[in-house]
């Protein structure tokens, strides 16, 4: 049998090696219209910033090297440009001196990826500005910043790419801005959950500018004027573009394999096409969501390496399938970690599911173990059933480790009860007794079970203007003094029971602390009082980094709102 595969990158090559380790005889040849095979796109930026020294550590094969230890040929510089899925011939042209050729199959993986989306708007094409998908993309940009005097950089866009490639820019010294259309960056987050990155990013120094669009460039001396949102336009020796990706499709679709209307590569569960013989994985291909089971876009190297080794198998005879993704990510932004694993509130609200959110703070480790850092931690259920949707968390040591549990947790249907019951490995060093996933249990199980009664940031603005309610802050003087919800009065938790008589019974009590854990406990001393109380999600923290636009403050700090 002999297997041709487009594309030699994330799908590419785990398929390439999975269909040798399957078949010894199998002939596989790989199409690579760049310079390089298996590289790791995640660590592009790295390279740009130095984290990364050699270019060699960015490609995990050459083609020298997969012919040695598979017997694969991987042709690079070689980009099929027509496929016939009757005749089963793909059209190559070679790159360097395009002549073309035609190669035949029995078998077809397509593995085309995305390309970068460059705006449509008016001085685009100067070569100052530059995207960020390729090998030979970050060679060009790490070449052009040691041969010019960059001084100043202008990102647009905030996701992945645009964080890390900010990052990178700022670690070489360069005075970056960075430009994003919506009211955040990083969409797999929720506003709130963002605001916090938002506010450590500005205290890093970057010059982030939200709700922004950019509606060219021009020309000024040896630098660029990016003209963005109106305002006065931003000054750029280099402009790195990364507003997102689109599935390169454009062969596929040449050939009559269905797409969706976002131009992504339609496949079943075995990664097979509407076209006998052809297969198509990674980021170029509609899946399924997995917590939704509806068609998503997932353009992440986890699923794209989990469908190669699918379609290998499926050309083998073996019985595997797809089941879908769930997006789970995790960034590295200075010392900062942000991660998400299921649904955000954005995602459970287009696919109408009902759900409810905790938001929940925990140290990284016992915090009488030095070192410890603050984590905040979103967790969406499903309130009838208690089963866990999605999370997200933003901190530092440790977020990594409670995001995958958070993932294991949905691939296998747990429920929140489940969360509670995990045993989870503690020593100070690396964890609490109760685990900040397990934490995250104990609240939704506290919620669900009526102990307590919650109320979110977005509901305080109302309150403040509801004279029927009483706002209740029960930290310390001298927190209250240092920042307070407006309107709120301020009697400390350890001194609550004794003072009772200063509430009116008659109004709801909306209590808030720090963090949630002391109103939690006022609550409990309220509602087992007579009062009718509720408890502010997050704390005043998190209200204060979403609502107020809080400055971030990197000293780690206990739940109780004393300073580590």
């Amino acid at each position: 049998m002999k297997v041709v595969i487009i594309g030699g990158v994330a799908g590419g090559a785990t398929a390439a090696a999975r269909l040798r380790r399957l078949d010894e005889k199998m002939q596989i040849i790989i199409l690579e219209r760049s310079g390089f095979i298996s590289y790791a796109n995640c660590g592009l930026p790295y390279y740009i910033g130095g984290a990364i020294q050699e270019k060699r550590a960015l490609t995990l094969q050459t083609p020298q090297s997969f012919w040695k230890r598979f017997r694969i040929e991987a042709r690079v510089h070689n980009e099929a440009v027509a496929i016939d899925p009757v005749q089963k011939i793909v059209r190559v042209s070679r790159l360097d001196d395009g002549t073309e050729y035609e190669e035949s199959y029995d078998k077809l993986i397509l593995s085309p990826g995305a390309r970068a989306i460059r705006l449509p708007v008016p001085g685009a094409e100067d070569e100052r500005i530059m995207t960020l998908r390729t090998v030979e993309d970050t060679f060009r940009i790490r070449d052009y910043l040691e041969s010019y005097p960059v001084q100043r950089a202008v990102v647009i866009g905030g996701g992945f790419i645009g964080l890390e490639a900010a990052e990178n820019l700022m670690e070489r010294g360069v005075a970056t801005t960075l430009i994003q259309l919506d009211d955040q960056v990083l969409p797999p987050l929720d506003y709130d959950m963002a605001c916090q990155l938002h506010a450590y990013l500005r205290g890093k120094g970057l010059d982030l500018r939200l709700k922004t669009a950019v509606s060219g460039f021009r020309p000024e001396g040896d630098s660029l004027a990016v003209l963005a949102g109106g305002e006065e336009a931003v000054r750029a020796d280099l402009v790195l573009m990364a507003v997102g990706v689109t599935p390169d499709t454009a062969l596929a679709a040449s050939a009559g394999l269905a797409l969706n209307p976002r131009g992504a590569i339609i496949v079943n569960d075995r990664m097979e096409t509407s076209q006998q013989d052809i297969y198509a994985v990674g980021d170029a291909v509609e899946i399924r969501n997995f917590v939704t089971g509806a068609p998503a876009l997932i353009p992440l190297a986890g699923p794209a390496n989990k469908q190669g080794r699918i379609a290998a198998d499926q050309i083998c005879g073996r019985t595997s399938v797809y089941r879908g993704a769930q997006g789970s990510s995790v960034i590295k932004v200075f010392e900062m970690t942000a991660a998400a694993t299921g649904l955000n509130e954005k995602a459970a609200q287009a696919a109408g599911i009902a759900y409810d959110r905790v938001v929940t703070y925990s140290a990284s480790h016992a915090t009488y173990y030095p070192g410890a850092t603050d984590m905040t931690i979103k967790t969406l259920y499903e309130p009838e059933s208690g089963r866990i949707l999605g999370a997200q968390i933003v901190g530092f040591d440790g977020v990594d480790k409670r995001i995958d549990v958070m993932a294991a947790a949905i691939r296998a249907g747990m429920t929140a009860q489940d969360l509670e019951e995990l045993d989870l490995a503690y020593a100070p060093p690396y964890s609490s007794a109760k685990d900040p996933v397990n934490m995250a249990g104990f609240v939704i199980g506290n919620v669900r079970s009526g102990l307590v009664r919650q109320y979110h940031w977005q509901e305080v603005a109302d309150l403040q203007r509801d004279g029927s309610v009483t706002l209740l802050d029960v930290r310390t003087p001298g927190e209250y003094a240092n920042g307070h919800i407006a309107g709120a009065v301020n009697i400390p938790l350890d001194e609550l029971r004794e003072r009772l008589g200063e509430l009116d019974r008659g109004k709801p009590v909306y209590v808030n602390c720090f963090s949630g854990l002391r109103s939690y406990i006022a609550c409990r001393i309220l509602t087992q009082d007579g009062f009718d109380c509720r408890n502010l999600s997050g704390g005043y923290r998190f209200y204060a980094y979403v609502a107020q636009d809080q400055e971030f403050d990197p000293t780690p700090t206990h739940p109780c709102g004393i300073k580590i």
